[in-house]
Formats: structure tokens, sequence, C-alpha cells
């Protein structure tokens, strides 16, 4: 019996954190967030990898320091490689997402080297979605994958990152748990 509501938690998770996204659509961010770093704290560090890596990526989403965005992103791209199994299909389809909004917060902070290092990532990552043009998910990562591209075209050369540009290691060497407080 209580593995049958553990089942239940589980498959109710995403649909909690899908409530929770279009809530912090709604332009209710910092409700949003508070909620979300429930979900966090309720989940604990030895939850589910997808949904780990899916609160992370939203969270990361609702924080307005592009540090702190960093630093939740990277918890999404960990929970996603935390998985011990081979990576479902849905997790697979997550990574190209993923290096992209790395590479995104690295622009934001003005490391092109890093962003170009993610960037060469989600590229191929994106390689294993497929090419069927009626694949909302794949048509979207190609073409934000085209506008970060041109976007970092734009850019001058290397941000002194180089090292640390490919990585996904922790920035500044902080813990990947919930950001600072204050934050």
């Amino acid at each position: 019996m209580a593995e049958q509501r553990e089942q239940a938690a589980d498959d109710a998770l995403p649909t909690r954190i899908g409530q929770l996204v279009m809530l912090h659509h709604a332009g209710d961010r910092e409700e949003a967030r508070d909620r979300l770093l429930g979900l966090w704290a309720e989940l604990g560090e030895h939850g589910d990898p997808l949904h780990r890596c899916t609160l992370a990526h939203y969270l990361a989403r609702t924080q307005t320091d592009p540090t702190d965005e960093l630093a939740w992103d990277l918890r999404a791209l960990t929970a996603a490689d935390s998985c011990v199994e081979p990576p479902s299909a849905a997790l697979r389809a997550l990574y190209p997402s993923l290096y992209l909004r790395l590479a995104g917060d690295y622009v934001k902070l003005g490391r092109p080297g890093a962003a170009r290092g993610q960037l060469t990532r989600a590229r191929a990552a994106a390689a294993a979605l497929g090419g069927a043009a009626d694949d909302g998910h794949a048509v979207g990562v190609r073409a934000a994958l085209t506008r970060l591209e041109g976007e970092l075209a734009g850019l001058p050369g290397e941000d002194g990152d180089a090292g640390e540009g490919g990585g996904h290691g922790r920035p500044g060497g902080e813990p990947l748990g919930p950001p600072r407080s204050g934050s």
C-alpha cells in the first residue's frame, strides 16, 4: 500500500510542476519559485533524476540573478547525469535544452567561451532528437540553436574560461543544493 502511494505521488509530480510553470508564465515568478522550491525540498536529493532535472530546469527560469539561474541549470544537468540506469527517452530529449540553457546563462554572464562549449554539446545532443518536421520539441531546439549561434557569432573570442567552457561543474565550487539564502 505504501508503495502504491509513493508511485501515485511520483506520477502526480509532473502535473504539479506543470501547474507551477503555468503560474510562472502567468506572471507570478516569486510565487512559482517559492512553490517549486517547496517541491524541490519535498523531492530531496535522492528523488527520481528526471523529476529533479525537470524541477531544477524550471527553477532556473524563475531566478532573477543570472548566477542563480546558472546554478539551477547546473543542478538540472547534474540530476540528468545522475541517472544510474540508461537514461529514458524523455531524459535524453532534455539534454539539448539543458545545454542550450547553460549556453544562454554563460552569455548573460559575459562568458562566450563557456557558452560556445555548451552550444557544441547542445548541437551534438540535438542530433539524437531525430529529424521529424512535426516534432515540435526538436524543431524548437534547432531554432534556438540557430538563434544562439547567431548571437554568439557577434561576440568576441574566448573569455578566459576555455578550461571550464565545455564542462558543467559547480560555479565557483558551490554545492549543487538550493541557492544561497537571500537570492
